[in-house]
């Protein structure tokens, strides 16, 4: 609990000190300015935009009004010939023919109104008199006979045409008298003064490019500024713009048809210009941007400092936690917000924790359960009675109890009568009369021990004794009566430990060794805990012996004891190490039961039976008898896994026998019963093995769905020399011929045992005076031996004298 309070202290440091309030005020702050980018993003693109739709409206209109003062000087060119063809003097001279009266007229009516061209034609569009300041008057002749006539089929219209590279727009009017006798031709120079006034009217630059024939355009007249004009010039426009000096200019292009040539009129709209209103704009909002950013910051810093300041006194007083002082109250419990109600969950953590630890100081040395000291306790005790005693005088004694069956009862009546059973348990261990100083506690489960200072082996060995009369008596739970008894393990200091850990662990090995025995009391010896280790050494081998073929199918026949045929054999395993030689099975085969590996080995013998099949029935038919343990009773898939041998192998389930003890059944009669049924149904023979040592009732034996009993070889071995033994064994082969089931007797040794079983109608039987256990691929040639001798016609089957090897 202190390190996670320490743990927490340290987080709350790194989250609630100067770095927090940073954090708080940089994220706010990014947090304003992404929102401000983005404002300003989509502002630059309205501006980008509305900019760009007002330079192309401009632009249009710019157009219009650029006609307009076209359409306007036309007017006025126009209305000035207007003026000198209504002149009675000018038209007398026209009719007279006096040429000096016609070209004075032109040349002072056409400078009155700005006309650089001025010209009689007659009605053939021949000229009878022209006036042209400045031009080639030959090709101004020429020009005008070929605008002449589509101007004078227009007489509201006016045409612009080149003379000399340079752009003037021509009107005609008609001369009656009162018919049409001629006409007037006025030309006006489109120049500088016409692209000002489109200027000043419009805002817009303007700028006239005229070209003829090959010639590359030329700008005659232009608003811009002269390194504008020369690049238009040189360069046209780009993209329908123009770039000036980091400025860009829009453009949009009026061509005029002038016959001869090609002039086009350029307006242009500077974007600096457009979008300058909105510079404004953005400008201030920039500075609206920079004053709510310091306002951000200035409250940010605010808050976050209300927030942190309160945090580093939550870290100090989680580090006054840590430091296991739970008296001083917190401070800030009073405010109203989540600081409040953090401050408030930490001040209710402080008065929780105090109370916890209190009650784990209290339960860290006592089993809640029983109220008797615990394991910590005990080793403490322990200790402290090693340093007071002297290894000279005086000696320390610990016995370690394990209950036998405390499973069966937990499995059976529930966990709550475990519990009882436990309570029980500890009464009448501190019922005994022990000494001032003696110490009963409960180390886990169902593990009691007894630690008794200044005693030795004798004295341990007496409270052993009175411990085991007291569990003679049974006990009553609820309508259950559980009998009691424990395996009781002993090791005394100094005699077998230095220490308090050494002597609770070489207690505990004896106790194991005395449930291994089964036993009543053990006293530690070396040699127990060697062989223990020499085991698991072993045990954590086998898991590589069965990938290393080092296990050995072993059989052993069983006998017809009618007609001494061999009808069967027990498959057995056998370990052949290579370093430790042949293993006795005893050695492995109990903690391959207790980790489960016990499945693995039942897989294998049925592999190897059904492997070496073929073999085995050519001498005629034989059942193979396989064990199985009680794991593989609680395996469910047990039948399904046995299925998909036989059948890779071809092997009939009926060729088997499947032998099972009480004592397996009984573990959990429920599943147990299920397997056999699933296996029965299947096709298997089942047997029940040392039948005569358990605990199963006939009632419960009568259910199940076996074929077979086998004689447990204690009562068999016995029963030459012991009355009772046979009439056990008699009364055994009543009861199953009574309940329709085979007997097979297991030990028979010798010629007499032999006589005794068929006597009594046994049906098979099984042991040394018939045959060993022996390798498999030796059996077939045994088979023949004992068929030779025992089994011919003319062979006595009552009662063979010797064992074939």
């Amino acid at each position: 609990m202190n390190a996670w309070l320490r743990r927490a202290a340290k987080g709350l440091v790194q989250f609630g000190g100067g770095g927090l309030a940073a954090r708080i005020v940089a994220l706010s702050l990014l947090l304003l300015l992404i929102v401000q980018a983005a404002g300003f993003g989509v502002v630059r693109q309205s501006i980008a935009r509305n900019a760009r739709a007002q330079l192309a409206a401009e632009l249009a209109i710019g157009e219009r009004v650029w006609q307009r003062l076209l359409d306007q000087n036309a007017q006025r060119l126009r209305q000035g010939a207007m003026l000198l063809t209504a002149d009675y003097g000018f038209r007398s001279a026209v009719t007279s023919g006096d040429r000096a009266t016609i070209d004075s007229a032109l040349d002072n009516h056409g400078a009155r109104i700005g006309a650089t061209v001025s010209a009689l034609l007659d009605t053939s569009f021949d000229t009878r008199a022209l006036h042209a300041a400045g031009a080639d008057a030959a090709a101004t002749t020429r020009l005008l006979r070929d605008v002449a006539a589509p101007l004078a089929r227009d007489n509201a219209g006016s045409r612009l045409v080149l003379i000399d590279g340079l752009p003037h727009q021509f009107v005609i009017v008609p001369l009656r008298a009162p018919v049409t006798i001629g006409y007037v031709v006025m030309g006006f120079p489109l120049g500088q003064a016409m692209a000002d006034d489109m200027r000043a009217l419009s805002g817009l630059h303007v700028a006239l490019l005229a070209s003829t024939g090959e010639q590359p355009p030329r700008v005659v007249a232009s608003t811009l500024p002269a390194p504008a004009a020369r690049r238009l010039e040189r360069e046209g426009l780009a993209a329908g713009g123009l770039a000036v000096d980091g400025d860009e200019l829009f453009a949009r292009t009026v061509v005029h048809d002038t016959g001869g040539g090609t002039l086009r009129s350029v307006l242009l709209r500077s974007v600096q210009e457009v979008v300058a209103p909105f510079h404004q704009v953005q400008l201030v909002l920039a500075a609206i941007t920079l004053i709510g950013v310091a306002l951000f910051a200035y409250g940010s810093a605010w808050t976050a400092r209300r927030v942190t300041t309160p945090l580093h006194s939550l870290v100090r007083a989680a580090e006054r936690l840590g430091r296991g002082d739970y008296s001083r109250p917190l401070k800030h419990t009073g405010r109203g917000d989540e600081i409040g109600e953090l401050a408030k969950a930490f001040d209710h953590m402080r008065v929780n924790i105090a109370a916890n630890e209190a009650e784990i100081r209290t339960l860290a040395y006592s089993d809640r359960l029983t109220g008797l000291p615990n394991r910590a306790s005990l080793r403490d005790t322990a200790q402290a009675a090693l340093t007071r005693c002297d290894p000279a005088t005086d000696g320390v004694a610990l016995l370690m109890l394990d209950l036998d069956r405390f499973k069966h009862v937990n499995d059976v009546l529930g966990y709550a009568s475990g519990d009882r059973l436990l309570k029980a348990v500890a009464e009448r261990l501190s019922s005994q009369a022990l000494r001032d100083g003696d110490l009963i506690a409960r180390l886990g489960g169902d593990e009691f021990a007894v630690l008794l200072p200044r005693a030795d082996t004798e004295v341990a060995l007496g409270v052993a004794r009175r411990i085991g009369a007291a569990f003679e008596q049974p006990m009553t739970l609820d309508d259950h009566t559980v009998d009691l008894s424990a395996g009781i393990g002993i090791a005394c200091w100094p005699a077998h430990a230095a220490d308090a850990d050494t002597l609770m662990a070489r207690a505990e090995v004896a106790m194991y060794g005395a449930k291994r025995g089964h036993e009543a009391v053990v006293v530690y010896d070396p040699a127990i805990d060697s062989a223990s280790a020499q085991t698991l050494s072993l045990l954590s081998e086998l898991r590589r012996a069965v990938e290393l073929g080092e296990l050995r199918l072993f059989l052993q026949p069983k006998i017809a004891l009618g007609n001494a045929g061999v009808v069967g054999a027990e498959a057995l395993v056998r370990w052949q190490h290579p370093q430790r030689g042949m293993v006795p099975p005893m050695e492995f085969i109990p903690f391959a039961e207790q980790t489960g590996f016990v499945r693995r080995l039942t897989l294998w013998m049925v592999e190897e039976v059904a492997s070496h099949w073929p073999t085995l029935q050519a001498g005629g038919a034989l059942r193979i008898s396989i064990n199985l343990s009680t794991r593989d009773l609680l395996d469910l898939e047990l039948p399904e896994k046995l299925d998909a041998i036989l059948k890779r192998h071809r092997v009939p389930e009926s060729g088997l026998c499947l032998e099972i003890t009480e004592s397996a059944i009984m573990d959990d009669p429920a599943r147990a019963e299920a397997t056999l049924i699933a296996l029965k149904r299947r096709g298997f023979k089942l047997s029940i093995d040392d039948f005569g040592t358990g605990y199963s009732s006939l009632a419960y034996l009568k259910r199940l769905p076996v074929d077979e009993l086998k004689i447990d070889k204690s009562f068999v071995m016995g029963m030459e020399r012991d009355a009772d033994d046979a009439k056990i064994v008699r009364s055994t082969i009543d009861l199953a011929h009574n309940l329709g089931l085979s007997v097979v007797a297991e030990g028979v040794e010798n010629a007499a045992v032999y006589a005794l079983l068929a006597g009594l109608d046994c049906d098979e039987g099984q042991g040394y005076h018939m045959g060993r256990p022996q390798p498999v691929h030796e059996f077939e040639a045994w088979r023949l031996r004992w068929l030779a001798q025992y089994a011919s016609p003319n062979a006595s089957i009552a009662m063979p004298t010797a064992v074939l090897q």
